[in-house]
């Protein structure tokens, strides 16, 4: 077996992906409160960036896209704890990552899932405000911790397919 064959050792890129989830929960921490308390944005929304990308509020107390929307305090802590719990199990599975891209999404998962739970405790709900639409077609509107998340799953996916290929490609 080559060297480059070889399983990472454990905790290899713990650092990096710690490293990656600390940045983005800084980025999506930043641009929530700077939008929230730095803007007039709740009063004046929406801003229309370009002709096809719009920054407005929207206060989401459920999980992906808007799905199991939650009205208790008991619904928000569950939805809290669950984001907690999967950073956490995350946190596992990032000690055992085997390439730089899988650390790489690993810690944006990371990052995005404390992002959005920071809000839930601190707003009761997660502050979206990306909004993409092209004529009559709308997406739903996000924030940074949601498209890393997205990220990290493609990155995640990505990652044992592209390692697959290069071993393919060295045999």
């Amino acid at each position: 077996m080559s060297e480059r064959n070889l399983p990472a050792e454990p905790g290899r890129f713990l650092r990096l992906g710690l490293t990656v989830a600390l940045l983005l929960l800084a980025a999506d921490q930043a641009s929530k409160l700077w939008l929230i308390f730095g803007t007039n944005l709740r009063l004046t929304w929406p801003w229309h960036i370009t002709p096809f990308l719009d920054f407005t509020v929207v206060w989401n107390r459920g999980i992906s896209y808007g799905l199991f929307q939650q009205e208790t305090d008991t619904g928000r802590w569950i939805l809290t704890s669950v984001k907690l719990a999967a950073a956490v199990v995350l946190f596992f599975w990032l000690k055992r990552a085997e390439t730089r891209l899988e650390a790489v999404g690993i810690g944006l998962i990371i990052g995005g899932a404390i992002g959005n739970a920071i809000d839930r405790i601190w707003h009761g709900a997660v502050f979206d405000f990306v909004h993409f639409h092209v004529g009559d077609f709308s997406w739903y509107v996000f924030n940074v911790a949601d498209a890393a998340i997205v990220i990290g799953v493609l990155a995640m996916v990505a990652s044992p397919l592209l390692t697959f290929r290069r071993g393919a490609d060295a045999s």
